[in-house]
């Protein structure tokens, strides 16, 4: 199978954001062989190394390309985006008329009076071909409905973070946002959040909350890692057992520095010193994080279980196992169907009709996982073991996240995690399936953030 390529992915996804998937799916069935090679240069360099670049958010961003191709006569690139920057994309990075007005009256200062008369043509033809005269005196309500204008955190988007592996084997990769690793000049920190993928992703499906908590904590660390046989990570090469995987998970947080338990030793290295950790799990992740604590309580401050089944083997698991037990030895129709149907019980049936776009990117996921998706299959059969003894984590923290149209973690077992963790809060998703956090991330968002803020600080 074909890698799978991180930064062309999170290019597309940010182009798809800005420019919207109608007009970046007619620029992808363009390709050729003759261009190819300079769609995936698009893609990954200004889509992912430039309007992923910490410090602005994607409303200034618009707001320059719109100034620049004013400036300097580029009126293809100005046509397409004034046209995304008032209908197209992230409806929450749109540009009003009136904000793009400005544009073209600053620009006819900087840029000359008859470059903005262009602009002002051209952005009045894009205004009636959208539907919308500029006589109608709701025009801004229709084209930006509810759009107000929001302060801009200091770090408005974070970036990815910098890539690190861990010196143990199997060796796992993770990445860290805010208050990097190794540096003995940085204060010690006093919040980190690790973040556990499930089965069949990896640590770009955290992409959207981890940003989000390095804005709301910026003093804080923000960490998210590759199971094993995921991303960037070793693939095992025999069985695995859930114990196999917190292993894992203690030698990931012993090299963050993070507190460990009488039964791990005590972390010395003030380099890298972190503060008491919140886990963020999502499926297996969450179980991972549950057993985690039941061994060493004093490694977790709070516990966040996002579609985390309680006891039942989840839907998925059963194509998802065929998937990667078979391997290269299925015929392509096979694996095809097989995916399809992990792809169901990931997503709500009205999120794939919407969303086509990021369920394939999901699904490209899975299907060019290691080995062709053999090396998921140890973890895979882990993942479908008993669940761990919780019945010491009362006292822990814990928040409770569900889809409402979740088969794999339904509500009923969500409400399961409420018995074994007394005082822990519920949230449900409405219309949501397994992976809530794509699906409605400023829901996911809006339920993760309050509830962590409201803890009391270490």
């Amino acid at each position: 199978m074909t890698p799978f390529d991180h930064d062309l992915e999170r290019g597309l996804r940010n182009r798809r954001s800005v420019l919207g998937d109608a007009w970046v799916d007619r620029s992808l069935s363009k390709a050729n062989a003759f261009n190819a090679d300079f769609q995936a240069f698009i893609n990954r360099y200004a889509w992912h190394e430039v309007w992923g670049r910490p410090g602005l958010d994607h409303r200034t961003r618009r707001t320059l390309v719109l100034a620049i191709t004013l400036a300097l006569g580029r009126w293809e690139e100005f046509e397409l985006h004034v046209r995304a920057a008032l209908s197209g994309g992230d409806e929450a990075s749109r540009l009003t008329v009136d904000e793009v007005k400005e544009v073209l009256i600053q620009s006819a200062i900087y840029a000359g009076v008859p470059a903005a008369n262009t602009g002002h043509a051209l952005a009045l033809a894009i205004l009636r071909e959208l539907g919308e005269a500029p006589e109608h005196a709701d025009l801004h309500a229709r084209l930006a409905p509810a759009l107000q204008p929001a302060a801009v955190p200091e770090i408005a988007h974070p970036g990815v973070g910098r890539s690190h592996f861990t010196a143990t084997a199997p060796a796992l990769h993770f990445t860290v946002r805010g208050a990097p690793l190794g540096h003995a000049s940085h204060p010690a920190v006093t919040r980190t959040f690790v973040l556990c993928h499930g089965l069949g992703t990896d640590h770009m499906v955290w992409d959207a909350l981890a940003n989000a908590l390095v804005a709301a904590w910026p003093g804080a660390r923000v960490v998210c890692f590759d199971l094993r046989g995921h991303g960037l990570s070793d693939a095992p090469t025999s069985a695995c057992t859930l114990a196999d995987l917190v292993a894992d998970a203690h030698h990931l947080l012993d090299a963050l520095g993070a507190p460990a338990g009488t039964d791990t030793g005590t972390n010395k290295d003030t380099d890298t010193a972190s503060g008491p950790i919140t886990w963020i799990g999502h499926g297996l992740g969450g179980t991972i994080g549950q057993a985690l604590a039941a061994q060493s309580p004093a490694r977790l401050a709070a516990l966040v279980l996002a579609h985390t089944p309680a006891s039942t083997t989840p839907a998925s698991l059963t194509p998802l196992t065929a998937l990667t037990r078979d391997g290269a030895a299925t015929d392509a129709a096979t694996r095809e169907a097989q995916a399809d149907a992990v792809m169901a019980h990931w997503f709500s049936d009205d999120f794939r009709q919407a969303q086509a776009a990021t369920v394939v990117r999901w699904r490209r996921r899975l299907l060019s996982a290691p080995l062709s998706g053999l090396a998921l299959h140890p973890v895979a059969v882990a993942a479908a073991q008993t669940r761990p003894d919780t019945t010491a984590l009362s006292a822990l923290p814990t928040l409770v996240i569900t889809g409402a149209l979740d088969t794999d973690a339904p509500p009923t077992e969500a409400r399961q995690h409420l018995l074994r963790h007394p005082g822990a809060a519920l949230v449900l998703l409405p219309d949501a399936g397994h992976l809530g956090m794509l699906e409605q991330p400023a829901l996911f968002q809006a339920a993760v953030l309050p509830w962590l803020t409201s803890l009391a600080q270490p």
